[in-house]
């Protein structure tokens, strides 16, 4: 039930007044503030760390490729809790859930803080088991706060709202090098999960206090055990991916890994379409607009991940900018998707999802076309407002596809949309930071074998690199111009 005080503008939207499952009123404002701020904080997290690597590599005496699994084994934990994320919103009350996974993260987040230096390698993974746990929760919320939105959010209104819920998204995997890089700055690397663990531990109050409330209906189901264990195929697909760039590759142990996992996630799926009760609603993929939808936000994320690795890497590698430099080179993109991300949610309210949708993906592509010439140039500011356009574009595309994928399909089903959609995009985004790093080192070292300079060398790396990236949004565009126009699917 919505009783709406002023629904001329964002903020009547947003200061709807509600009911939950127990009929109590409560305000929409601050559900939607309490649960943002803690979904974002913890997102976060999860790009935060690349710019810590150096300092976590000489506290625990590890190498680059032991300290990268901090992000890689989160990407991995969070692959198999998000399809999870429906059964718990089915089953269980959603304010207990949401404490739930926010004291999960401080838990993982004390771990980390308290984790010895001295312990050398084995405080590193004694670091890794907390670091799980904070992905475990953030996998769990990343669907499930986009399921809760779309669910108490008026279907003319999804847009705006969906809009608001972007800045967690797209501004908060923008922001989180260059929150760490001030941090790291002035503090030691563990007041970074000090400052997170604050933050999470004041929501958890607020979230007590009776801001967050049941909100979900609920279908009680008996959770598949095999599902569960059979959707680990998808960390075997995700380390393959993560491994396929190293050198000494063992292809033997790896191919088989990947080959079961294929088989799992095979089985996963078979087993999805011919159960009664499913863990994960597959059948959500028959809808044509959803499957664009997945595609649009998965495309879209990729660019933006991406942005966010390759364009500090370029400013360290070849512009020799301090690593704090390069953080702050990462603000004028994030603040301005973060502007953005509101107004394409009321501008797709309006105009419609695929006009919407084509100007975003147009950016993205200007952008990388940019990007592309101004790479010879050793220009920093022209490279920022590359990034920027790239940025810019993603909040056309990246949320609004979301929610024009659950607009169609039933409500009983957009938890599992949902789930679908954020897991795909996951995968797919992490496939695709992994590619552009791959080919932007194996071309370099090629080009040094054969006799050309480093920064050269460096150069036609950068340039196929954002060759692929045009390639890949280009074919984004053209999807975008299938997406055909459709009303909310009532039950």
């Amino acid at each position: 039930m919505f009783i709406v005080v002023n629904n001329n503008s964002k903020e009547g939207i947003l200061m709807t007044i509600s009911k939950d499952q127990n009929g109590r009123s409560y305000s929409r404002f601050w559900f939607i503030f309490t649960l943002l701020v803690g979904t974002f904080t913890m997102s976060i997290s999860q790009s935060s760390l690349s710019t810590a690597y150096p300092t976590l590599m000489r506290a625990f005496g590890i190498s680059a490729s032991t300290v990268q699994w901090l992000t890689t084994g989160f990407m991995l934990v969070m692959c198999v809790s998000m399809p999870i994320s429906p059964w718990m919103l089915n089953n269980l009350n959603f304010k207990t859930m949401f404490i739930g996974a926010l004291a999960l993260f401080d838990i993982g987040s004390l771990m980390i803080i308290l984790t010895p230096a001295s312990w050398g390698t084995s405080g590193f993974w004694f670091m890794m088991i907390g670091r799980a746990l904070e992905a475990f929760a953030v996998g769990v919320l990343f669907p499930s706060y986009q399921s809760v939105l779309l669910e108490i959010t008026p279907t003319d209104s999804r847009g705006t709202t969906m809009g608001v819920a972007g800045l967690v998204m797209g501004s908060a995997l923008a922001c989180g090098p260059i929150v760490s890089g001030i941090v790291l700055k002035f503090f030691d690397w563990k007041s970074l999960f000090v400052l997170f663990m604050i933050i999470i531990t004041v929501i958890i109050l607020m979230a007590g206090l009776g801001l967050i409330r049941d909100v979900m209906p609920r279908h009680e189901t008996t959770l598949d055990w095999l599902s569960v264990i059979l959707s680990i195929g998808l960390i075997g697909v995700m380390y393959v991916i993560n491994q396929a760039g190293k050198n000494n590759i063992n292809w033997a142990l790896d191919g088989t890994i990947l080959i079961v996992s294929i088989l799992a996630i095979a089985w996963f799926c078979l087993r999805q379409l011919h159960l009664t009760e499913p863990l994960l609603e597959l059948r959500v993929m028959k809808t044509f607009n959803y499957d664009l939808a997945i595609l649009l936000t998965s495309i879209s994320y990729i660019a933006l991940i991406v942005t966010t690795i390759i364009f500090p890497l370029y400013y360290q590698g070849v512009l020799h900018v301090s690593p704090f430099v390069s953080g702050m080179s990462l603000v004028p993109g994030a603040v301005f998707l973060s502007i953005l991300n509101p107004l394409t949610g009321t501008l797709a309210d309006k105009i419609g999802f695929k006009p919407t949708m084509l100007v975003g993906m147009t950016m993205i592509v200007v952008g990388w076309i940019a990007g592309l010439t101004m790479i010879s140039h050793l220009s920093l500011w022209g490279m920022i407002i590359c990034a920027m356009v790239i940025e810019g574009g993603n909040a056309f595309v990246m949320m609004p596809a979301v929610t024009l994928g659950a607009n169609s399909l039933p409500n009983e089903l957009v938890p599992h949309g949902t789930a679908v959609i954020t897991t795909v995009r996951q995968v797919l985004g992490s496939t695709g930071v992994t590619v552009a790093t791959l080919i932007l080192t194996n071309a370099a070292n090629h080009s040094i074998s054969r006799g050309m300079s480093t920064l050269a060398a460096n150069l036609h790396g950068y340039r196929l690199v954002f060759i692929t990236m045009i390639v890949v949004e280009v074919i984004g565009f053209c999807l975008a111009l299938v997406l055909k126009n459709t009303k909310k699917v009532q039950k």
